[in-house]
């Protein structure tokens, strides 16, 4: 029994220490993409006619700057409109320092319809599984038929159905709490 124990602390010892290594690289991997109805600040140092307190991606996915126009800005990363907007300005200011940020990521949504207490549009606001949105959403009805529930997820203009069963997920199956996406919809029938 002792034997089993310290195998098992060995095992979590070394997950322990993997963590932080695979947390880093899904980090790098997942850069906020700049979505429609995304709220901007833009300022450019020492050019408040060319900084923007508030900066709206519309629905064409663009948002409109001083001197140059109408930027595309959705499918961007912050330092990706960063560069945009240097590059264009240079040729109105010597050596342009842009900085962009982000102040209300409204783009990141996800829906949740049929048998829980809160059906609704919720928001996105850091990293969300399945499990956390039920939580958000208020639980099940007594109703919900909870191992027939349906993500549909567009990507690519492509529509994919996922089924969840929650009882998986309960018995300890993990990997079908599934992260969401901007625009996921859960249906729990």
């Amino acid at each position: 029994m002792f034997l089993n124990l310290k195998k098992w602390l060995i095992v979590c010892i070394l997950i322990a220490a993997c963590m932080p290594a695979i947390s880093l690289a899904e980090e790098k991997t997942a850069a906020y993409k700049i979505g429609v109805g995304d709220v901007l600040e833009i300022n450019t140092w020492k050019e408040p006619d060319l900084s923007l307190e508030t900066a709206m991606v519309r629905s064409d996915g663009k948002i409109t700057f001083p001197l140059i126009g109408d930027i595309q800005a959705q499918g961007a990363t912050t330092l990706e409109l960063k560069d945009v907007i240097e590059k264009k300005i240079k040729e109105y200011v010597e050596a342009p320092n842009v900085t962009v940020t982000l102040t209300n990521p409204a783009s990141q949504k996800f829906y949740i319809l049929g048998e829980v207490a809160k059906t609704g549009e919720y928001q996105i606001f850091k990293k969300i599984t399945v499990m956390q949105a039920f939580a958000l959403a208020g639980g099940f009805t007594e109703w919900a038929a909870k191992n027939d529930i349906l993500l549909i997820r567009r990507s690519g203009g492509k529509e994919i159905t996922i089924t969840i069963k929650y009882k998986d997920i309960l018995n300890g199956d993990f990997s079908k709490d599934i992260p969401l996406i901007a625009d996921d919809t859960i249906i729990v029938p």
